[in-house]
């Protein structure tokens, strides 16, 4: 269960509540962190679009997300029936995908204030291993359908003056390592482009910021529960809450980017250092138990 942060926290990133006035969009709403971000962006104010291939889990954010506005004491009592959340059940390994979210908010009114690449697939398998299915996917998922939602919705952003854009990157952006190429790969065309449209936004009241998450406790990371225990012990894994925490801070404090964990970032740069012989001999070592795609 995600529980709403209260509101005079989160208000320290937006300025104040003014109702349920505004929209963001969320992708990989469903669950994990998209469900995380639904339940705080909620708490600021905003009506939600819900974007997921998954109806169910969609179904059961709305819900969630509903139920907690109704009884929280931090929303005003005659703003609680205002709040609205729009599920939209799509594919987003489609090409069309970005095409079909935007012309559902046209449809329903929503001028998207908030955007929010969430979704995403983790996979570990070298590249020549790797299906060209699952190839296909998660460059459609990864790189193109945000590409396409950033450029659909920044014009109108820009007309009103104000936007935010959270475009999900990851640690992997920044190096090589055995196992994960092609996801790292997706992720620095992630934070390039991100940059690109940073600066292209400069002036206009419009704001692009990445977050470069490492391990995240989400089911999203295949782990048995007592290495995710480790995991969270050592801090090598961090919990949901706290990394979306820290990526809205920087969005709405339009920062170009955050990187969440102490450890991520010793852990980076000395990766970005190893030689190919010592990533060879970690990749050969580790393939055995890299999952088949």
């Amino acid at each position: 269960m995600v529980i709403l942060r209260p509101i005079q926290e989160l208000l320290k990133m937006k300025r104040r509540f003014n109702g349920f006035k505004s929209w963001a969009l969320i992708t990989g709403a469903a669950s994990g962190m998209g469900r995380v971000y639904a339940c705080r962006l909620a708490s600021m104010g905003y009506n939600l679009v819900l974007v997921d291939i998954n109806s169910s889990g969609l179904e059961e954010t709305a819900s969630i997300v509903t139920k907690q506005i109704g009884e929280s004491d931090a929303v005003p009592a005659d703003m609680k029936p205002d709040f609205k959340a729009i599920q939209v059940v799509q594919d987003l390994s489609l090409k069309e995908a970005a095409e079909n979210v935007f012309v559902r908010t046209q449809e329903e009114g929503c001028e998207v204030e908030v955007l929010v690449n969430n979704a995403g697939i983790m996979y570990c398998q070298g590249v020549a291993e790797t299906s060209e299915k699952m190839l296909d996917r998660i460059m459609m998922v990864h790189m193109y359908t945000p590409l396409m939602l950033c450029r659909k919705y920044v014009g109108g952003m820009k007309e009103r003056g104000c936007g935010y854009m959270l475009n999900i990157s990851s640690l992997a952006a920044w190096m090589i390592w055995p196992g994960i190429g092609m996801y790292g790969t997706t992720k620095r065309f992630v934070r390039n482009y991100s940059r690109e449209l940073r600066i292209e936004c400069q002036k206009t009241g419009v704001s692009v910021t990445n977050a470069y998450f490492g391990a995240v406790d989400t089911p999203l990371v295949p782990l048995k529960d007592s290495l995710r225990k480790l995991a969270r012990c050592l801090t090598v894994m961090i919990r949901p809450e706290k990394a979306v925490d820290r990526a809205l801070n920087a969005t709405f404090r339009r920062r170009r980017g955050t990187m969440p964990g102490l450890l991520n970032k010793i852990f980076m740069p000395i990766c970005m250092v190893l030689p190919d012989c010592l990533l060879g001999w970690i990749y050969r070592k580790a393939k055995p138990y890299l999952m088949k795609v």
